[in-house]
């Protein structure tokens, strides 16, 4: 039976050359469609492939009947309503990987064109003006690149840089010191790069925790004279801050591709002749066009054949009996994972997930992914996903090791997650209580009887009487209200673990107080 595909944006033949070869696909390209005509047009196809023109909704993806797969030839899917897609057991897929090249050597082009004054220089001799005086550059050898995120296009990056014979020192919450040695480069914290760097990239997604990442605070701790490209996401750096630390001469130069907002034509920064930009030109080539293309129509081919796809970005389609058995089990394994990314204090290494009681027998891959998901969330943002979250971790040289036994230790069910670290392995494990809900049973070594929602302050100290009134004085000072309390200890008198749930978040300077105490190891705050 003939298997029919719509495309309605514009995609080169080159880029859908796996469908017209495909047997058994039929392909009908329909571009400028109106929602209206989409949702008439949509109901005869098994795939949809779409770029940014087209707005996928819950009410198209509703109207196609026969719909198994859309194909996104991009890495955003913005556009696309996953959950309306999910809901249909519709397969979102995506190309992550068809523009990291052309990104990699988009910011090598305006790392160069920074370090010389090419544009500032063709600009005066635009205007009729021979000046080489002005137009000075330096030479990349010998200098240090400063690479804040060592994911695809970070290592490419690079690897051209050292091809310039350029120092290259690299932050990534996934870079080990053997993974540094591999690439020949120098590993350290996002300080330690700032510092050393006297040209810094950025290659990070855009989450709450880069967001302004390159702040005053942070410039104020780089070289002086130093010079600082983002091809990344706009938003990592704040924009005031830079504007101000160039015309004070701290920074001597930027070059952008990405702003907070776009378009970004009447930017300040752009008045000022230390700063070269580009309108968002890192995925702008015809190969990385026709890769991302030619990405999505593989998975299409592979989905409509009976195969499984290759970058999915949305929750797969699970048999209805196995669905039922663990889907009241996801929320526990994404909060154990989310739990676990707190309490690590290095750089993960090899993730291990063990199942045990009534989850002995049943497909446990998508709690896996779930657990993963939640423990990976913080570095990869929204990106993540149930489906893709095993696929990134591996891409990040994670070892991922599920292990199943019959074994109850005490419980009809129990999910533990462990990840072993360079500097020691951590391990949460918790069960799910019949009418009672999911629980967090034991934090390492201690037991405890907690609830995974929330605002958490989690405490180490000293097991001995007071402490618990202690703590409780403490935070009153900052008026924190603490809802649930639980201590587990393993000696008595040795050490111990607090754990308390409050009813606003904590900052810093709220947890702070408890430092104080000399009986209290450790103080922070889990969100839930």
């Amino acid at each position: 039976m003939t298997k029919r595909v719509l495309i309605s944006d514009p995609l080169s033949e080159d880029g859908i050359f796996p469908l017209r070869e495909a047997e058994g696909i039929e392909v009908v390209k329909k571009t400028d469609l109106t929602k209206e005509q989409l949702i008439d047009e949509i109901k005869d196809y098994e795939a949809l492939l779409v770029r940014s023109q087209t707005k996928v909704t819950r009410e198209i993806i509703s109207a196609a009947k026969n719909l198994k797969i859309i194909g996104r030839a991009g890495v955003g899917v913005d556009n696309i309503d996953l959950e309306a897609a999910t809901e249909h057991g519709v397969i979102v897929v995506n190309a992550p990987d068809g523009n990291t090249n052309s990104a990699a050597e988009h910011t090598v082009a305006m790392l160069m064109s920074l370090a010389r004054k090419i544009p500032q220089a063709y600009y005066a001799l635009k205007h009729q003006k021979w000046d080489r005086k002005t137009h000075v550059g330096v030479e990349l050898k010998g200098k240090t690149l400063g690479v804040i995120g060592m994911g695809r296009i970070g290592r490419e990056v690079a690897l051209r840089a050292k091809g310039q014979r350029m120092k290259v020192i690299a932050y990534d919450p996934f870079l080990t010191a053997d993974k540094a040695e591999q690439l020949g480069v120098s590993e350290g914290t996002v300080e330690d790069v700032i510092k050393a760097a006297d040209f810094v990239t950025l290659h990070t997604p855009l989450l709450k925790e880069t967001k302004h990442l390159i702040d005053k605070d942070a410039i104020a701790k780089m070289k002086d004279g130093v010079q600082i490209i983002n091809c990344a996401r706009g938003g990592i750096i704040d924009e005031d801050a830079l504007y101000d630390a160039i015309v004070e001469g701290k920074v001597k130069g930027a070059a952008l591709d990405v702003f907070e907002e776009e378009p970004a034509v009447e930017h300040k920064l752009l008045d000022l002749p230390q700063v070269i930009a580009t309108p968002h030109l890192g995925a702008s080539t015809v190969e990385a066009q026709e890769s991302v293309a030619i990405d999505v129509s593989h998975d299409v081919v592979r989905l409509l054949g009976g195969d499984l796809v290759k970058n999915p970005v949305n929750m797969p389609s699970v048999p209805k009996d196995i669905m039922k058995k663990i889907e009241p089990f996801f929320y526990l394994a994404e909060k154990l994972g989310a739990f676990l990314a707190e309490l690590r204090e290095d750089t993960i290494e090899e993730i291990n997930v063990y199942y045990s009681g009534e989850l002995h027998d049943v497909e446990v891959g998508p709690l896996t992914r779930n657990a993963i998901k939640g423990l990976l969330k913080d570095h990869f943002g929204d990106h993540i996903n149930d489906v893709n979250a095993a696929f990134l971790a591996e891409q990040q040289g994670l070892v991922i090791n599920e292990h199943i036994t019959s074994q109850t230790d005490g419980f009809v069910n129990l999910i533990k997650l462990e990840a072993k670290t360079t500097a020691g392995t951590k391990a949460v494990s918790g069960t799910l209580l019949k009418g009672l809900g999911p629980r967090i049973v034991k934090v390492e070594h201690y037991n405890v009887d907690l609830i995974p929602e929330g605002h958490i302050v989690f405490i180490r100290h000293k097991d001995q009487p007071g402490a618990i009134g202690k703590v409780g004085s403490l935070l009153a000072k900052n008026n924190i209200n603490i809802a649930t309390m639980q201590v587990g200890r393993s000696d008595v008198g040795g050490d111990a673990i607090m754990l308390l749930t409050i009813d606003e978040t904590a900052t810093d300077e709220d947890l702070n107080v408890l430092t104080e105490a000399d009986d209290i190891y450790d103080v922070s705050a889990i969100e839930l």
